[in-house]
């Protein structure tokens, strides 16, 4: 059964008018479905053991997110899918991202101070440096065309962990890519829980600041109005080198996602070499700032 005629069998369906398969998502297959009650998503996807995707987890996420006001109402969860309500809504870029920093902060603020005490059931955790070390197991395993790169990065990834400073723990998104902010004309939203689980602040911080290309001064913003304050130095630093994680992270990402997806249409090779570039150019910047540890 394809995951069209998954969605459209469901029983949930009143009078089904309309099934419109979604672009954009790089491992899930998405559809709008209207029917006689209103217009909803439906978001189709399994378990993905290789990136610690667990889609009951991300069911319990997105629940509470829509209670912490968020995202948008959860109507139907089964195994393998997902249905929420339909957000008349614009989908972000980098550049609006970019322009509407101060928002997009508050929102990703809001996640971290209301979504926790909402959560249900065993509490994930999401370490990028844990992540990053799981990756690179995975691609000696496959024979991955990178494995020569492994070392190197596993050692940068040692470095940048060192540079962390202790923070309080909070339940974050972690996955800040532009097209997860969604702008309805008088409020944002904040969508796709994969990877929600407890972690650091830093790493929603300067998973922004790498998925949407900010500058320097547009870093420095975006610490000022997540922490009230300028950042002293030690949190400067942190923060550049959790950026340089991130992007990493998604590099790899791409990598492992070559060995073990097949979404439609999607160029995983092309996403990684474009994160990978990214990499490369935020851990220059960060070792001219900062040297190495």
């Amino acid at each position: 059964m394809t995951p069209e005629e998954r969605v459209r069998g469901l029983s949930i369906w009143k009078g089904l008018i309309e099934v419109t398969p979604l672009k954009g998502g790089v491992s899930n297959a998405s559809f709008t479905v209207t029917d006689v009650s209103g217009k909803y998503v439906a978001r189709v996807g399994e378990d993905y053991p290789c990136h610690q995707v667990s889609r009951e987890r991300e069911a319990i996420a997105s629940r509470a997110a829509f209670e912490a006001g968020l995202s948008p109402e959860v109507v139907h969860v089964e195994k393998g899918l997902m249905v929420v309500r339909y957000l008349p809504a614009r989908t972000y870029g980098e550049a609006d991202v970019r322009a509407n920093a101060g928002p997009c902060v508050e929102i990703v603020r809001r996640c971290h101070r209301d979504m926790g005490k909402r959560i249900s059931g065993q509490g994930a955790i999401f370490w990028v440096f844990q992540i990053l070390r799981d990756y690179a197991h995975t691609l000696k395993a496959g024979n991955h065309s990178h494995v020569k790169d492994l070392q190197r990065w596993m050692k940068i990834a040692d470095e940048l962990e060192a540079a962390q400073v202790p923070l309080p723990i909070i339940f974050g998104h972690h996955d800040l890519l532009p097209t997860n902010f969604m702008d309805d004309g008088s409020r944002l939203w904040l969508i796709d829980w994969e990877y929600g689980a407890f972690g650091t602040a830093m790493f929603d911080l300067a998973n922004i600041a790498a998925n949407n290309s900010f500058d320097e001064e547009g870093e420095r913003h975006i610490l000022e109005i997540y922490f009230d304050r300028a950042p002293d130095g030690a949190t400067q630093r942190a923060f550049h080198a959790m950026k340089a994680a991130s992007a990493l992270r998604e590099a790899v990402w791409g990598m492992v996602s070559e060995l073990h997806l097949n979404a439609p249409g999607v160029d995983y090779v092309a996403y990684a070499a474009e994160y990978l570039g990214r990499f490369e150019r935020v851990y220059r910047d960060y070792t001219s700032k900062f040297g190495k540890s």
